[in-house]
Parts: structure tokens; sequence; C-alpha cells
């Protein structure tokens, strides 16, 4: 299978969540930076980590080039007026250097942990799509009213504008059918997940992450895509969860495969596996950029020097 979307050059993030310190913390921006990755990102989650926003904000302030993103906003922890604002100011305070990261929030431990009620997949959808109408509207350039199921603004004009005047780049991740189709119709950058309807990283979820899984996937959203006129704007991203630069690859593959509980033939095929030498991680993701399409990578920050070598061979290209 060849990708129907248009080849782009390939970027480069990594996931970012804690430190000790603040010195510890814009050192690690300053590190990503300098070794080319193009984006460092967060989760959003209410567990063993920093804040998103400060933390991104911190990011910003420490880099230069470095771009920064939640991955993703869970849009149930924050009213859309509210990010909007928080987004924007960042934006303009780092010179054009935000990504919109949203979703409509999965992790069922976050919702439990801080008493708020976990609506049904749909309904939170639902939500996430008023809540990116809105925040959009915000950051555009007038005055805008919206009422829907969840949210009523009457006469709102966001401040400050963000760079340029309009949205940033808005990313949006999604496993199942209905969030991949908002995505191909509403995002400059789309996510493909496994499915996390279960509300937890489980056997549910693993299961998705197969090479024909994802193959259905990114067809789903060419094809919402294609039918929005907006096939060559989109840029395909995947978050690589298991990843490991080393010579013996075999090795990694049957110890991996074993430790999660799937057979080895997964781990070979799984778009969200990155396992060999820098050749070969290089070679198998320009692979997947002309079978899915995906040129934005993102690793997490136990590959950041690692990985290196492979952003230094591929980035832009």
């Amino acid at each position: 299978m060849t990708s129907r979307f248009p080849t782009k050059p390939f970027r480069f993030g990594v996931q970012l969540s804690n430190a000790t310190s603040g010195a510890e913390w814009t050192e690690q921006a300053k590190q990503v930076e300098s070794l080319g990755y193009d984006v460092a990102t967060m989760p959003d989650h209410f567990g063993d980590q920093l804040a998103p926003v400060p933390a991104l904000q911190a990011i910003l302030d420490a880099t230069t080039t470095l771009k920064a993103s939640a991955l993703v906003f869970d849009n149930d922890y924050k009213h859309p007026v509210v990010l909007a604002k928080e987004l924007a100011t960042m934006d303009v305070l780092s010179n054009g250097r935000v990504e919109v990261g949203l979703g409509a929030g999965w992790m069922i431990s976050d919702y439990e942990q801080a008493g708020m009620r976990y609506d049904r997949p749909g309904v939170r959808i639902d939500r996430f799509l008023e809540g990116l109408h809105i925040i959009k509207s915000a950051m555009g350039p007038d005055a805008f009213s919206f009422e829907g199921e969840h949210y009523k603004i009457t006469d709102y004009n966001g401040f400050p504008k963000p760079v340029g005047g309009k949205c940033p780049p808005v990313i949006i991740g999604g496993g199942g059918p209905r969030v991949l189709k908002i995505a191909a119709r509403e995002a400059d950058i789309v996510g493909v997940n496994g499915s996390l309807h279960a509300g937890v990283i489980g056997p549910d979820a693993i299961s998705t992450m197969t090479g024909e899984v994802i193959t259905e996937k990114v067809a789903i959203v060419a094809d919402a895509a294609e039918a929005a006129g907006r096939l060559d704007h989109i840029e395909m991203n995947i978050r690589a969860f298991f990843v490991s630069v080393t010579d013996d690859r075999s090795g990694q593959v049957t110890g991996m495969a074993s430790l999660i509980g799937v057979d080895e033939q997964m781990i070979e095929n799984s778009p969200f596996a990155l396992i060999g030498s820098t050749a070969k991680i290089a070679e198998d993701i320009v692979a997947r950029r002309e079978q899915y399409g995906f040129s934005y990578v993102i690793v997490g920050p136990d590959e950041l020097e690692a990985f290196a070598p492979v952003v230094a061979q591929l980035a832009g290209k």
C-alpha cells in the first residue's frame, strides 16, 4: 500500500513530562533543541507530571526555535475560552512556536481522582468538538458568539491574538473512527493512536496498534480528508511507544513482545515500534511515510539521546 497523503518533510518531537527542578526541566528543553528535534510535547494528566501550560511556557522561554504542544490537552479539564487565552498568550510570548493539541479526554483515572463525571465517549467528543470551535473562534480576528449543547459564548473577542492573527497549527489524535474523521476535517496535524475507549492503556489499546489496524485507521483519515478537500493540507503524526536503538534488534523484539504480552510479529509490524540500528530505524521511518504518510514522529524522553542520530539523518528531508 502507498499512502494517499503527499510526502511531507520529516519532523521529530520528544514527549516530556517531569523534572526534579526548574533547572533540570529547562536543560532538557535545551537538549531537545540542540539535538535537532522540532517539537517538545507533554501529556495532560493529573498524575506524576508537571502542569502543561506553565511547563510548556518554560520550555519556550528556554529555547529559540523549539516548538511546544500538549499531546494533547483534555477538553474537559479547562474551559475552551480559558485554554484559548493561555495558548494565544504562549504563542505571542514565543513568537509563534505553539501547536494546539486537543482531545476529548480518555484516561478514566484522571476523572475519578478529580471527581469529574466520565461521560460516555459520544458526549465527550461532542463537547470537544464545541470546544475546538470556540478555541479557533477565540483566536480569530473578530468577536463571536456561540451556543451549543455544552457551551454558550456571547460576543467574546479573544485577546491576545496569536502570531499572524490566526489559530496556530492544531493537532488532534484519534483512535476511533469518529475522532479520526473530525481530525481529518479540522486539524492541521492528525495523530493516529490505538483505541483508548477502555480509559486505560491495556490489552485492548495494544491490540489496535498493529499494522493492519493502523492501515484501516489511516484510510479513514484519508477518505475524510479527501472528501473535505484537505488531503494535501494534513501532516500525519505518530507517537512511537516501542523504541530501542540497538544492534540486537531480534533480541529487543523478543524481549519487548514478551514484556507486553504480544507475539513478535505484532512488534515487527507495528508502526508504533522503532527498533534496531540507526540505519534500520531510519529505513523503517522512510518506509512508513511511504505506506502510511507518517512524517511527524514523536518519541519518549528515555530515547532522546539514542534517537538523535536518526533525527540528524532524516529531519527536514
